[in-house]
This record gives C-alpha cells, sequence and structure tokens, in this order.
C-alpha cells in the first residue's frame, strides 16, 4: 500500500510553495495561475495557520460586497487545516479528501510543512496502477513473460 512519502519523492524535491497571511487575494490568484496550483498552505513565522484554495475565493470573495481582491488572504482562508502525516496511506487520503470534500491535503511531518497531496495526484496514482495491473492482467493472458 502507497503511501503520502511515496507521493511527494515522485512528484520530486521542488519546494512546497507557501504565502503568509497579509498578502493580498490578488497576489494569491497570480500564484495559483504561474505555479499552476489550485491551493496554498498559509504559513506564518514559520507555522501553518491555513490553506487558501480556488474555492475560498470564489465563495468569500466573488460574491461577497465586503472583501475584495486587495483583502488580505487571513480574512478568507480556511483556518481548521485537515492534514496527512507522511506515513499515512493514500486510501487514508482518499477517504478524508471524500468526507470532508477537500481537493488538497498539507503533509506535517510533526509541525514541519513538508508537502501537499492533491486529489489529482491520488488519482494520477490510481491510474498509473490500474494500467499496471491491466498489462500484467494482459501479460497472463496471452502467455507474455
Amino acid at each position: 500500500m502507497k503511501t503520502v512519502n511515496q507521493i511527494l519523492q515522485a512528484k520530486g524535491s521542488a519546494a512546497v510553495w507557501t504565502v503568509p497571511p497579509h498578502v493580498s487575494v490578488r497576489d494569491v490568484l497570480q500564484l495559483f495561475i504561474e505555479k499552476r496550483v489550485g491551493a496554498l498552505p498559509v504559513v506564518d513565522g514559520g507555522r501553518l495557520v491555513g490553506i487558501i484554495s480556488e474555492r475560498d475565493y470564489i465563495r468569500k470573495v466573488a460574491l461577497s460586497s465586503e472583501l475584495s481582491l486587495e483583502s488580505p488572504v487571513e480574512k478568507i482562508m480556511t483556518t481548521h487545516v485537515l492534514f496527512v502525516r507522511p506515513d499515512q496511506s493514500l486510501d487514508d487520503c482518499m477517504a478524508l479528501m471524500t468526507d470532508k470534500r477537500v481537493r488538497h491535503l498539507p503533509v506535517m511531518d510533526g509541525e514541519r510543512l513538508v508537502g501537499i497531496v492533491s486529489i489529482g495526484d491520488l488519482v494520477k496514482n490510481i491510474i498509473s496502477h490500474q494500467e499496471f495491473m491491466i498489462a500484467q492482467l494482459e501479460n497472463y493472458i496471452t502467455g507474455v513473460v
């Protein structure tokens, strides 16, 4: 059974992009575009304090008359952050994402943010595993060793 750590290793040693709580929503949206991500952990003084996603923007800014693109991200970020540990299984991640309807999970090793996994990462892994199994079954059926 694959673990979160194996997914992080497969993604490579790329830095985890984060934002501070005081940055503007506009700047976060620009980062989403530049980094091609849908969520960013919000870190203050090295501590994870929230997560900001495209959904947060749509639900809290786009339809609000009180908040704007110049609002600080801390006004719209999700502060109750669900996370996983590197040793947790991908099944645990999928169950948590499905149950809580989230698409991104920060990966915490104790108090340290070590990565982030997305629903896309999990789906990519599932497809890869299925393709491998199909190839193995085809080889078995056709007698190719």
